[in-house]
């Protein structure tokens, strides 16, 4: 299990909105520096996490997702698979009046870039919020999550948003670096919804009050 593997500035003394926003400018320039993807093709680590993510999302016939860009984890090759096992995949989608929707995932052909500055997006009929209610496994972004499964985001607002509109139950998992998963606490606001699991290009964790369990890796 990798935790704590970054050198993060100490943010106790900011404000929350100051904290982090500090630890996103450290946490997007570690990924620039050290997770570059190259432009066609899939990475071993990609492939790696894709097993890990199918591992444990196994049985579900529906999932909401996101289009990985730039230093992210990779999920296209994620995409892939869940469409050709029959999975519904959910992808965020800009609707009407910027609204915030989902899209059905069509195949990796039917995403293109509708929207300035957005992750490739499907075609077809934007489905309103709460279609995520409907899914049951959500597997979202993050930049870090600590060990009481706290995620920092990106700062857009989205999943805060989301979140509070899943069914009971439904498991939600963040993708992350290996590195990314921290032994620090992460500052939280009130709006801050934990995560129940982690997914790396190493492993898949379950987290359980207050610390990692039930790690899989391909060693376990």
């Amino acid at each position: 299990m990798t935790t704590g593997a970054l050198d993060l500035p100490d943010t106790s003394r900011l404000e929350v909105d100051d904290a982090k926003d500090e630890l996103r400018k450290v946490l997007r320039a570690h990924r620039r520096a050290h997770h570059r993807h190259p432009s066609f093709g899939h990475t071993p680590a990609c492939e790696a996490l894709t097993e890990h993510a199918l591992e444990a999302v196994a049985g579900a016939a529906s999932v909401a997702t996101f289009v990985s860009t730039g230093a992210e984890p990779c999920t296209r090759l994620l995409l892939e698979r869940l469409h050709e096992a029959g999975v519904e995949v959910l992808l965020p989608v800009l609707g009407p009046h910027l609204a915030r929707c989902w899209g059905r995932f069509q195949g990796a052909a039917d995403l293109a870039e509708r929207a300035p500055r957005r992750p490739p997006e499907p075609s077809g009929p934007a489905l309103p919020a709460e279609a995520v209610g409907e899914v049951e496994v959500l597997l979202i972004p993050a930049l870090a999550v600590d060990h009481n499964g706290r995620r920092l985001g990106q700062g857009g607002g989205w999943y805060d948003r989301m979140l509070p509109l899943r069914a009971p139950g439904t498991h939600t998992f963040a993708i992350i670096h290996p590195e990314e998963l921290l032994a620090e606490s992460l500052p939280v606001e009130e709006h801050d919804e934990p995560v129940d699991a982690v997914i790396t290009a190493q492993e898949w964790f379950l987290l359980a009050t207050g610390s990692p369990a039930h790690a899989r890796s391909p060693e376990s």
